[in-house]
């Protein structure tokens, strides 16, 4: 029994709670190793709801649970969720929940000027979340963040803040904004520190321990393929890779521990904020996805866009994420159709694209190419086998396996844990 790794293999918002949590009941360890709070996951178990966002899947299942050093990590939103799923009956301990202690922190500041810089972007607004992500990650990479192993050690903090506001405090004076308050800044790490602390410790080592020890590890990926900084649709992205390759570096271990990586993919197309979207429907069929398929943000509330199946995205997808076989979700939210468009390529001045160009304005102007298949029109929801789906349905998974050259290896029928059809076990490999 081998590795697994899950990823959205579109925008994100495929459906990877259910299926994470699916498969975290029949793990021993599930690892974030990318992303922050803004990525949010919903889990149904036994009728009760748990919104997650920052918080590994596995969580909810009692399975350890690791944060990764590639996550960015907004303490205060940590000890929010804590706090709200245990107030579900979901107690989270130091044995539970396991830290990167070189995990970069998203601070005030980060939230500060994530929300002033999108005021100010005016029609060139990406739809960040407002949570810091991207300046979190730019500190990093600058070699100026305060990491979790930093709180243990506060009063050597002033030469850190030294380089954080220098550049930081700039950054404020273009905006009319005052400089940072160092004082209020390092009051705040004081307060929170004695909640992270007891979580945070050297996680590569436990990892490396559970992969030694033979233990199946299930590593959990945010946002989607065609949100990834470099391959995603530029410049309307998140701020890291959320391709499988990232396993190794968010989470200190080798590129061979992926194992299988399962790529998460709705049976039809979402896309929250701004960006290109080839295949969207702003009609009464995008109506119907959405009002069927509840299409609104875990973690901001906001409504979906919605449009019909992209192959060409998700082939690209498959091939660029490093998927082995895809879990199809919310097959059901298409039930009432009498005709199913599914897109299988595009064209841009004339000219056959099997791809989507890198260029962002080559990628608002491609024009889809529908092939239409006939709707089942009858109902898919809680199916638990291939013999509990309507032979069109059935013609329309296989239609999708072909599209993108990769197999099917879960098909997901409503957002209850059990109603899966399992057609190849990830953990087999």
């Amino acid at each position: 029994m081998g590795n697994v790794t899950v990823i959205g293999a579109q925008w994100g918002d495929e459906g990877k709670g259910k299926i994470v949590d699916w498969l975290a009941s029949r793990a021993d360890m599930v690892v974030r190793f990318q992303g922050g709070h803004n990525a949010g996951h919903t889990l149904v178990v036994e009728g009760k709801t748990y919104k997650l966002s920052l918080l590994p899947s596995g969580i909810v299942t009692g399975t350890p649970s690791v944060v990764g050093n590639g996550v960015v990590l907004d303490p205060w939103a940590l000890k929010s969720e804590v706090e709200r799923i245990r107030d579900q009956g979901v107690e989270v301990t130091p044995e539970l929940l396991m830290v990167a202690d070189n995990c970069p922190l998203i601070l005030p500041i980060h939230r500060d000027l994530d929300a002033l810089r999108e005021d100010a972007s005016g029609a060139g607004k990406i739809g960040t979340t407002r949570r810091g992500i991207g300046p979190a990650y730019e500190d990093k990479v600058g070699r100026r963040a305060i990491r979790v192993c930093d709180l243990a050690d506060l009063g050597d903090l002033d030469p850190m803040l030294d380089r954080l506001c220098a550049h930081h405090d700039a950054l404020r004076a273009g905006f009319n904004e005052p400089p940072v308050d160092r004082r209020r800044l390092k009051n705040d790490l004081a307060e929170i520190a004695g909640f992270v602390l007891p979580f945070a410790r050297p996680v590569w080592r436990e990892i490396d321990n559970a992969r030694r020890n033979g233990k199946r590890i299930l590593f959990e990926g945010a946002q989607g393929v065609l949100l990834d900084v470099d391959h995603g649709t530029y410049p309307f992205v998140t701020s890291s890779n959320t391709v499988a390759g990232t396993v190794a570096s968010g989470s200190g271990t080798g590129p061979s521990a992926a194992g299988f990586v399962l790529g998460i993919t709705k049976a039809y197309t979402t896309r929250v904020g701004s960006g290109p979207f080839p295949t969207e429907q702003d009609n009464d069929v995008g109506q119907t996805l959405g009002t069927r398929g509840r299409e609104f943000g875990t973690v901001t509330g906001r409504k979906r866009r919605c449009g019909w199946f992209d192959a060409v995205l998700v082939r690209q997808a498959v091939a660029v994420g490093g998927v082995t076989g895809i879990a199809l979700t919310k097959l059901d939210v298409l039930d009432t159709l009498d005709t199913v468009k599914v897109c299988t390529g595009y064209k841009l001045d004339g000219q056959d694209l099997d791809y989507l160009p890198a260029h962002a304005a080559d990628q608002a102007r491609v024009e889809p190419v529908f092939e239409e298949i006939k709707g089942w029109e009858a109902s898919t929801e809680g199916a638990r086998s291939w013999a509990d789906l309507p032979a069109r349905a059935i013609k329309y998974v296989r239609r999708i396996e072909e599209l993108i050259r990769c197999p099917v290896a879960l098909v997901s029928t409503s957002p209850e844990r059990d109603d899966t059809i399992l057609v190849r076990d990830p953990f087999a490999g």
